[in-house]
């Protein structure tokens, strides 16, 4: 009922939504989560166990060496997320000593197509016997300058700072410049590294040279005298 002189105006009713039962066709849903053994594998504690196992092994034996790479980092207190292998500096005249003894302590030695250093595997994991770093021998002064350090409980000799990123930087070539994977190692040292030393043994070449000047520019190493 309305009133005189008011127009009508008519109610609109809400649609209504017709409802279907689901049909036969494929429905789009989120992916699956991945199952566990599809996701990256923590391997640092794996890695840990071999690098302590072949430490106390070339202690064991007399042989002089240090413990390099990733593993070194760590013990110099950078990041523990290891996904690589364990490297191991030794002397050149002393390679063939050391593989005796691997071979004795009932470990496979493989010889790589690159003739400065031994493979061997500890624990299912890879290690490197290395007599060269960065194209330059392993020295008695080089293993000489190593600290002993604790690698997850067990003390062994571990490459100096400095020697440590001189070796990183000094690999920089044409074919290999991969900053960011260094970038993250001067960091974690950079205050137990001679990085006077460091400029004055590689930083004349381009790649080291251009890698130094990234660290100034970002704060991680003051800048070299007579820069601005």
């Amino acid at each position: 009922m309305t009133h005189k002189g008011e127009e009508t105006t008519p109610v609109r009713r809400p649609e209504v939504i017709e409802l279907r039962l689901a049909s036969d066709r494929p429905v789009h849903s989120a992916a699956p989560l991945p199952n566990a053994q599809d996701l990256p594998q923590d391997r640092s504690q794996a890695i840990l166990e071999a690098a302590k196992q072949m430490g106390a092994l070339l202690k064991r034996k007399g042989h002089p060496f240090a413990l390099a790479g990733s593993v070194a980092v760590y013990a110099h207190g950078g990041s523990r997320h290891l996904q690589h292998d364990a490297d191991f500096a030794v002397l050149p005249e002393d390679a063939d000593a050391v593989a005796a003894s691997l071979h004795e302590a009932g470990l496979a030695v493989r010889t790589p197509p690159e003739d400065w250093l031994l493979k061997t595997t500890c624990r299912g994991q890879d290690i490197d016997i290395i007599f060269q770093l960065a194209h330059e021998p392993v020295t008695k002064d080089m293993l000489a300058r190593a600290e002993c350090l604790p690698v997850d409980s067990v003390l062994m000799p571990v490459l100096s700072p400095t020697d440590l990123i001189r070796s990183l930087i000094s690999a920089f070539s044409e074919h290999y410049c991969d900053f960011g994977a260094v970038l993250p190692v001067a960091r974690a040292v950079r205050e137990k590294v001679d990085w006077a030393e460091v400029r004055a043994s590689c930083g004349d070449s381009p790649m080291p040279a251009a890698f130094l000047f990234l660290l100034e520019r970002l704060n991680v190493i003051e800048l070299r005298e007579g820069s601005s």
